[in-house]
Parts: C-alpha cells; sequence; structure tokens
C-alpha cells in the first residue's frame, strides 16, 4: 500500500523500495517545537517575501509547550503567529483561540486533515499516526519541513513493507497499545528501521480508528519509518463525517512481496508493558506486579483519546486511585467529551474526580515530552510512573531519575488502584 501511494504521488505507474521518487505532497503540519525553525529555513532558503507552494496544504498547531510561563516558549509561538498572518493561513489552531485543538495529530484526524491514499509530513516523529487512515505519513526534519513549503514536494526513498496480520478477535481487556507494545517488543526498536509497517487481518479490522491510530502512532519506536492499514467502512464513515475533500484509498495486493509477513492469534496476546528505558522492554502485567508505583499518568497522542478515557473510567468507577494519578485529554473536542460522555449514568469526568485523580481540561501534550518545570503533570524527581504515553527514555516525561512504564489505559487505571503495576484482568474479568 505505500508504494502505491508514492507511486501515486511521484506520477509513476510504479515505484520499488530503495528507490529514490520526488513525492508531491498533500499535507504538511508543523507545531510550535519545530514550526519555528521551519519558518527560519524557510525564510533564509526561499527569501523574506516568498509565499508557501499552497496555503490550503499547510496546517499548524501549537500543541506542546503551550500552556507555561516560560517565555521562550511564548516567543515560539508568536513566530507562529507571524508567519500565519503574512501568509495567510487558513489552518491554524491558535492556542487561547476558540479554534485551539490540542494535540496534532489527533486534530489532524478530527479537523479532516487525514484522508485514505494521500501523503502527509509533519515535523513530528508520531506523525506516522495518522497511517491508520490508509495514508503515507511520517516524520521529517525542519529543513526537508522548509523545502516542502517553498515546493510541495519532497524527495524520499521508498521503504520496503513488513507486514503484521493479527488473525481472530482481540480479547475485551485488550487494547491496541497492548498490541503494540508486544509487537515492538518482538522486533525491537531498530526492528522496523526504515520499513513500512502494514497491519492487517480480522482482528485489525475490529478496532476502532483511535485504537489503530494508537496502533500507528508507535510504528516509530520500532524503527518504522510509516505504519498503514487498509482503509474500510469504519475509516470511511469517519473521514467522511468530517470532511468533503474527495479520496482515493489503496488496498494491498494479494501476491505483494514483503520483507516478512509475521502473523498472531489475536487472542493469545495478553496485557503488555513496556520497561524503563525503552518501549521494547517488554513484559507481560502480570509480571510486574511486584513494581510499586508513585503515579500513574492517562494523555498523549497515544493513550489520550476518547477511547482511552472511557476504558480507564471502565476500570476507575466506583474506586479510589492509590497514587497521584493525572489525566490530559489530547484535544478539546476530547475534554468536551470527558464532561458529557456517562458510564452507568455519571460522566467521566465524575467518575475520575471521585477515583481522586487530578483531570487537566486544558489540552495538549503536558507531561509526554516533559516540557517546562510548570508543564502539568511532569515527572520531577525519582517518581515510579506507569503512562499511557508513548516513550519511556530517561527524562521523557520531565526528571531523569523517572522510571516510566508504559501501557495501555486499562492497565494503567488498574495500577493507578492498586499502587502496584496490576493485570486489568483482575478488575475486566
Amino acid at each position: 500500500m505505500t508504494e502505491k501511494i508514492l507511486a501515486r504521488a511521484s506520477g509513476k505507474a510504479a515505484v520499488r523500495p530503495g528507490e529514490n521518487v520526488w513525492v508531491n505532497v498533500d499535507t504538511l503540519m508543523t507545531h510550535d517545537v519545530c514550526g519555528p525553525g521551519t519558518i527560519g529555513i524557510f525564510e533564509r532558503e526561499f527569501g523574506a517575501c516568498a509565499k508557501v507552494w499552497d496555503r490550503d496544504k499547510v496546517v499548524i498547531i501549537p500543541d506542546h509547550y503551550i500552556f507555561t510561563a516560560d517565555d521562550k516558549c511564548h516567543r515560539n509561538v508568536d513566530i507562529l503567529r507571524r508567519f500565519v498572518r503574512e501568509q495567510g493561513l487558513p489552518h491554524y489552531y491558535d492556542v487561547g483561540s476558540p479554534r485551539y485543538k490540542g494535540v496534532c495529530h489527533v486534530a489532524l484526524a478530527q479537523e479532516g486533515h487525514c484522508r485514505p491514499g494521500e501523503v502527509l509530513f509533519g515535523t513530528d516523529s508520531h506523525t506516522c499516526t495518522a497511517g491508520a487512515f490508509n495514508q503515507f505519513a511520517t516524520g521529517i526534519g525542519n529543513t526537508d519541513a522548509a523545502f516542502i513549503l517553498g515546493t510541495g514536494k519532497l524527495l524520499v526513498k521508498v521503504p520496503p513493507t513488513m507486514r503484521f496480520v493479527f488473525d481472530g478477535e482481540f480479547p475485551p481487556y485488550l487494547m491496541a497499545k497492548d498490541v503494540i507494545l508486544h509487537l515492538i517488543g518482538e522486533i525491537g526498536v531498530d526492528g522496523g528501521t526504515y520499513k513500512a509497517m502494514e497491519f492487517g487481518g480480522e482482528a485489525i479490522q475490529r478496532l476502532s480508528m483511535e485504537e489503530r491510530m494508537t496502533l500507528c502512532n508507535m510504528v516509530i519506536e520500532g524503527g518504522g519509518k510509516n505504519g498503514i492499514i487498509e482503509a474500510d467502512d469504519v475509516t470511511f464513515d469517519y473521514v467522511r463525517a468530517r470532511t468533503r475533500k474527495a479520496f482515493e484509498p489503496v488496498t494491498p495486493d494479494a501476491d505483494a512481496a514483503h520483507v516478512f509477513v509475521k502473523r498472531w492469534n489475536a487472542r493469545t496476546i495478553e496485557p503488555t508493558v513496556a520497561k524503563p528505558h525503552s518501549p521494547d522492554k517488554r513484559a507481560a502485567a502480570r509480571e510486574l506486579e511486584d513494581v510499586k508505583l508513585t503515579r500513574a499518568y492517562i494523555g498523549s497522542c497515544t493513550g489520550g483519546k476518547l477511547t482511552d478515557f472511557v476504558s480507564a473510567a471502565r476500570v476507575m468507577r466506583g474506586r479510589k486511585v492509590a497514587v497521584k494519578t493525572f489525566l490530559v485529554p489530547a484535544t478539546t473536542e476530547i475534554s468536551q467529551s470527558i464532561r458529557t460522555e456517562t458510564l452507568d449514568g455519571k460522566t467521566l469526568l465524575a467518575i475520575f474526580e471521585e477515583a481522586g485523580c487530578t483531570v487537566s481540561m486544558d489540552a495538549s501534550c503536558a507531561a509526554c515530552l516533559g516540557g517546562p518545570a510548570d508543564t502539568f503533570g511532569r515527572i520531577n524527581g525519582p517518581e515510579v510512573c506507569i503512562s499511557t504515553t508513548n516513550r519511556n527514555f530517561p527524562g521523557r516525561m520531565g526528571s531523569k531519575e523517572g522510571q516510566v512504564y508504559l501501557a495501555s489505559p486499562y492497565t494503567v487505571a488498574a495500577s493507578a488502584i492498586r499502587g502496584r503495576i496490576t493485570d486489568p484482568r483482575e478488575f475486566l474479568a
């Protein structure tokens, strides 16, 4: 599927892995961390008065370091605002405005910028999230992004494809986060280096769009260039509810060549955790029940979607957390849903507050990338945290002394209640 998209985008009948092709870009996204650098290179190389190649194809979303008193962070957003104003860019979701959205990868989908068969680049490694929508979506650096701003093109080496097939149906206690952690534990953090990671099988087709996004979001933690899933009615319903733009999906060929095809019986996978300090340090949740925690965290582009909060609420309803537990919605739309979505007659927000959680209604990346000292939920000191985020490198969520375990919202919620890492089947049986 990746080869088909890149062939179409480069005007060729077909392309082969390893081939370098000039690709026409459908969407370029940047944010407050990499946007200023991208803008600086663009203006230096193309000229202070240069215009972007297509105003309608540029999306700018401040989301990383925004709810802070840090002046340098404010300066980054000021640079974005100045550039948007001078270029007349229509797709700018400014913090503090009615248009503000939250985390870029989820906002892109919610605002209809993710469309099957297209090419999306972003100055963020987790841009691969959009592969859930049958796109070629991947992260790039500031220089490449600046070149796209000026030309609308990028030279891309076609990646070979690894295919992962999940037969049957995932058990009800399993989430996409468990699946991708299990997979990364199998291939390692470099197992997919510069390869497309293609997902298929009946179990994948049963996943919601938000769960598919979680799966593709973390292919970068396995070294993947991009993740991709075949589009179906679930995809089409989500996309058509958010955009009127036409799109043309691609499908996999039965005789397609792959680096390898790996299959799993979906029911054999169990709740999975990644131990510090790497996403491939895989363990079953049941194997880590001696690990005592000091905090739990539910949020980010990986684990801050509505599905994630509904899942956490199923575990937390009628119970109390035993450790500091922070919740941060990925977007303002999700923030509103937490206030209105109900479970057993109570809103998700009420369930979380009664459980003793600290909930932020300011949608952002928050502690996932550490951020300034006043970032909400940031780890300070040698905390032991279980988190729905995507990375657990030293210092990733703030303090270098902190230990971060990655897990699904089910596992994080169960662990928050017990105060130690807990297999969620204890609460979901």
